[in-house]
């Protein structure tokens, strides 16, 4: 209760306001997201610069904001990366937005020009599930499968996703290193011989499947990332492999599906 007879709160009533060093160190931190969000790494020498404080000043920043998830270190001492948290947040922000809607004039566009099969995707644990797509018109194609899970690390869409994630994700996500058994058994069975596939993929900057998922089915796939580059779908051509032939020949259509996943990025709201 405050003793001003005039009703104005006792000094020890009002709220402080905070510190000079405290909302600097908050405003820092912000930076260092930031930071963290527009490179591929930072390292603490890279965060001091840009901050103007010291390599420690830095180092603690970092270490705070990795305690809570926002950023990860791929070994001791190694750059920083953005953490679950920071991309849990982002996912929350393109979630409001609706991928499939922003997508599917993409779709659309694709199977016109390739007349085959294409689909989106999103990740679910070590799972991808179809959300859209839009069927090829020819007699012989592979139909629309949206709502269908398959294994991620056999689906070219879910290999797509899976290349644009930080190791210690993977790890997570594989914990033992061992991969989910697929329908057909052509998949990669252990986690390095899926890591050395996703190594190609980023190279390449597309994912195959040949009859990995289903007998008799092939896809190349490439990743939508958001405006920060953060893998947030897959999207995917899909076609019988009695029309391809070969592997050579659903590659060839690698250049349209990166020609969709740049125009989806294109489409995606930038942040204010």
């Amino acid at each position: 209760m405050s003793n001003d007879p005039r009703g104005r709160p006792a000094a020890d009533e009002v709220p402080a306001e905070a510190s000079p060093a405290s909302a600097t160190s908050v405003d820092n931190a912000l930076r260092l997201l930031r930071l963290v969000g527009e490179r591929p790494a930072l390292r603490v020498a890279e965060a001091a610069d840009v901050l103007g404080v010291a390599r420690s000043t830095a180092h603690r920043l970092l270490a705070a904001l990795r305690r809570r998830g926002f950023v990860i270190q791929d070994r001791p001492n190694g750059a920083y990366r953005p953490g679950p948290a920071l991309q849990e947040i982002g996912l929350a922000a393109v979630n409001r937005i609706d991928i499939r809607r922003v997508a599917r004039p993409v779709l659309e566009q694709l199977r016109e020009e390739t007349q085959e099969t294409v689909s989106l995707a999103l990740l679910e644990g070590t799972n991808i599930r179809f959300v859209d797509g839009v069927e090829s018109p020819r007699s012989v194609r592979v139909g629309n499968r949206t709502g269908v899970v398959r294994p991620a690390h056999a689906a070219a869409v879910g290999k797509a996703i899976l290349a644009g994630l930080p190791d210690r994700e993977l790890t997570r996500l594989y914990p033992d290193d061992r991969l989910p058994g697929s329908a057909t058994g052509a998949a990669p069975t252990d986690l390095a011989t899926l890591r050395a596939e996703l190594d190609e993929v980023r190279a390449q900057g597309y994912a195959v499947n040949w009859e990995e998922t289903t007998e008799g089915v092939c896809a190349v796939a490439a990743a939508l990332r958001d405006t920060v580059g953060q893998p947030l779908a897959g999207l995917g051509i899909a076609a019988p492999i009695s029309r391809m032939k070969d592997v050579a020949a659903i590659r060839a259509l690698a250049p349209a599906v990166l020609r969709g996943a740049e125009s989806v990025l294109e489409r995606l709201p930038r942040p204010q």
